[in-house]
């Protein structure tokens, strides 16, 4: 059973949304406060329940409406561009957004931001580039608009490959969201929780398809939002409302340094790459791109994306204050957060409690892990539809299959991922979310993007350089990931890297205790732990390659790959003539279904 954890905090529930004169300062007096975290929380437990009950309340009115394949997979394409820039907003405010960025600028300042900006900058490349050609030329995924003027049954096969590996890394960061917050919020062990979550998600794709998964994604948008927004008045409400007063206490507490990149990404490779991942990944997001499916025409895609964008751009303004205001607000500050999940995921968590008590805590949790059941069931749903469509529909049955079929392999599909991501997360336990979901921006940047996009624009693309960027892409993100320190370190090695830590911290504590023992001998102390502490980190086992993040080499190969391989083998026929007839779809939409 988890231990509960005692901390000060500054400001007790009573302050909420009291008026502090602009510009005050942030109080210096802390009164005593414990932690329910770890505890069962019953108003957590009741929301949770009303969520799940109001939610399978959907999934049983939308089975009732969800016979054929175009409902299945793409809600009958019947959404308002409204409802799908929700839902959109939905898909894409995850347990990462939510809980990840929370944690990372909480614990490691400004370098945060990078994930903000860089998912939030990917969303005019879909308006421009993505949306309309997807909807016009597509039918449920997007190797449908790949594939258009090229030989469809390798290029589904490889989409449903880029599409699989994509989902389920993106399944796995949300799988472990999911865990931890179980584990801390319901006294559940983490196992447990990650059985809750797939049952729940299987159950939503499963009888109810895209009708269930939209409206979830709703109600879900809207709980996060208003949630968030709540929990950031009431931090700002403690810096009069200004941003200044709250970055100035983070200096003051931290350093100044939490306000400068170069926390968390000390290489500028490495930041650039990730950046890279964030931008164009999103262009790449199996589950992002088949939402275009769901609305009538290419001008309510166009529009949902509008919404989407300014519903995801204010999210992400709240989360970095969120981050901000549990470094400044929550008593012992990173080492608290970190205390109570070593990714940093509790913060926002934390912060509710300190900033609303108990109630608060369980309404937010609630919000949190109906945000991590919305975003699996839309993952799943777009792993299901790659295997079925793609792959079992495409590539195995040459097209031909019957849409009963198709329903029936989309189905057992379902069960497959949601056991399979349940699985995974084991492996990731403990990781921040954020940077996990980063990983799988760099496979979708590099799997589908380059395909996707080069497909619209260019000409010349042939079925071998389409395909063979598909593989290349995801294969050399997937092995650069495992040579990374994220795999590498963290994961093959982990017993190796625990001794270590462990080894370094007993020198730290030993020479703390020799110190107060003999004050008189310090710079000998400090200068044998400083030797020793050196000698240990050097068994410290180190990365294949030190980049953390490996878009920018596997994003730029697939680039190369399809483009060396297009001019090697060109396709056959009228290519001009075929490229015309595309792009007269493309903008005109004529034929589009």
């Amino acid at each position: 059973m988890p231990k509960k954890l005692a901390f000060q905090i500054p400001f007790g529930t009573a302050a909420l949304l009291a008026a502090v004169p602009a510009g005050a300062q942030a109080p210096q007096a802390a009164p005593a406060f414990q932690t329910t975290i770890g505890t069962l929380n019953p108003v957590a437990v009741f929301f949770f329940i009303l969520f799940a009950l109001s939610t399978l309340g959907i999934t049983y009115w939308a089975a009732k409406r969800t016979r054929t394949t175009k409902e299945f997979y793409a809600a009958g394409r019947s959404v308002t561009a409204m409802q799908n820039g929700l839902a959109l907003a939905g898909d894409y405010m995850s347990a990462a957004s939510f809980l990840g960025i929370a944690g990372i600028v909480s614990t490691k300042g400004y370098d945060g931001l990078i994930y903000s900006v860089g998912w939030l900058v990917g969303w005019p490349i879909i308006t421009f580039l993505i949306a309309e050609p997807l909807r016009n030329l597509g039918k449920y995924t997007f190797s449908d608009v790949v594939a258009y003027r090229l030989t469809a049954r390798p290029i589904r096969a490889a989409a449903a490959f880029g599409s699989l590996i994509t989902v389920i890394f993106y399944l796995i960061a949300q799988m472990v969201g999911a865990g931890t917050l179980f584990k801390l919020m319901f006294n559940l062990p983490f196992e447990a929780a990650l059985v809750l979550v797939a049952v729940l998600m299987i159950g939503y794709v499963l009888f109810g398809g895209m009708i269930a998964t939209t409206w979830v994604q709703i109600i879900k948008a809207c709980l996060l939002l208003g949630g968030a927004t709540l929990l950031v008045i009431m931090v700002l409400s403690n810096f009069g409302f200004s941003y200044g007063s709250l970055f100035g206490r983070a200096a003051e507490l931290q350093g100044q340094k939490v306000l400068e990149p170069g926390v968390m990404y000390t290489n500028p490779l490495d930041t650039f790459s990730l950046a890279l991942a964030l931008m164009f990944g999103t262009a790449g997001l199996p589950h992002i791109l088949m939402r275009f499916y769901t609305v009538p025409d290419a001008k309510a895609a166009r529009k949902s994306v509008f919404y989407a964008t300014g519903f995801i751009g204010y999210f992400y303004i709240l989360t970095v204050t969120i981050g901000f205001g549990a470094m400044t607000l929550i008593p012992g500050s990173i080492k608290t957060i970190t205390g109570v999940d070593a990714g940093g995921n509790m913060a926002a968590p934390l912060l509710a409690e300190a900033m609303g008590g108990s109630i608060f805590l369980g309404f937010l949790s609630a919000v949190a892990f109906a945000t991590i059941l919305a975003v699996v069931a839309g993952l799943t749903l777009a792993g299901a539809s790659a295997l079925s469509h793609d792959l079992y529909v495409g590539v195995i049955r040459h097209g031909e299959a019957n849409e009963k079929e198709e329903v029936k392999v989309a189905k057992a599909a379902t069960v497959g991922l949601g056991i399979t991501a349940m699985l995974l997360a084991l492996a990731f336990k403990g990781q921040n979310v954020a940077f996990m979901v980063g990983l799988a921006f760099a496979v979708a940047s590099s799997a589908n993007f380059p395909a996707l996009l080069l497909s619209v624009i260019w000409k010349n693309l042939s079925t071998k350089g389409a395909t063979y960027s598909i593989y290349t892409g995801g294969f050399l993100a997937l092995i650069l990931i495992v040579m990374s320190p994220t795999v590498w370190v963290d994961i093959v090695h982990k017993t190796e890297k625990a001794a270590v830590t462990a080894e370094v911290k007993k020198i730290a504590d030993g020479a703390k205790a020799e110190i107060t023992a003999a004050p008189e001998r310090k710079a000998e102390i400090e200068a044998k732990a400083a030797a020793d502490t050196k000698a240990a980190n050097a068994k410290m086992p180190q990365a294949i390659i030190p980049y953390k993040n490996p878009g920018i080499f596997s994003m730029g190969a697939a680039f190369l790959v399809a483009i060396i391989f297009s001019l090697l083998f060109p396709e056959g026929g009228d290519v001009d003539k075929r490229f015309e007839e595309e792009k007269i779809r493309t903008y005109l939409g004529i034929g589009a279904e």
